[in-house]
């Protein structure tokens, strides 16, 4: 059994990255966020950032009445995950689709090359 303590199961920050954010000079939770990734996976910090605070807390390095949440940037818009699936893999393909450019690999040709 691991005796790793968790912060941030999404983003698999443990205590002690916490410890190295803090030995780094990093005191908020917006750089620590930055750091370490926490809240930045699906639960997007409801489930992490009151711990987090809490252990700021208990550790002295902010009072209760100073601590900020980190900016939230969710996406403009909503995307589903069948859009996201039809996204080709540049890895795997790396020319254009054909639906894009008008020819599989060539240039936009038509109303794909003018801009709107």
């Amino acid at each position: 059994m691991s005796d790793r303590v968790f912060l941030c199961r999404c983003e698999d920050v443990a205590l002690s990255d916490l410890d190295h954010a803090l030995a780094a000079g990093l005191s908020t939770i917006e750089e620590i966020k930055r750091y370490t990734g926490l809240g930045t996976g699906p639960c997007q910090g409801k489930e992490c950032v009151s711990a987090l605070a809490c252990a700021l807390v208990r550790r002295g390095i902010v009072a209760p009445e100073r601590l900020r949440p980190f900016t939230a940037r969710p996406p403009v818009e909503q995307v589903s995950f069948g859009a996201l699936a039809t996204v080709p893999d540049p890895f795997i393909d790396p020319s254009p689709p054909e639906h894009a450019t008008g020819e599989p690999g060539g240039e936009p040709s038509g109303e794909e090359a003018r801009e709107p």
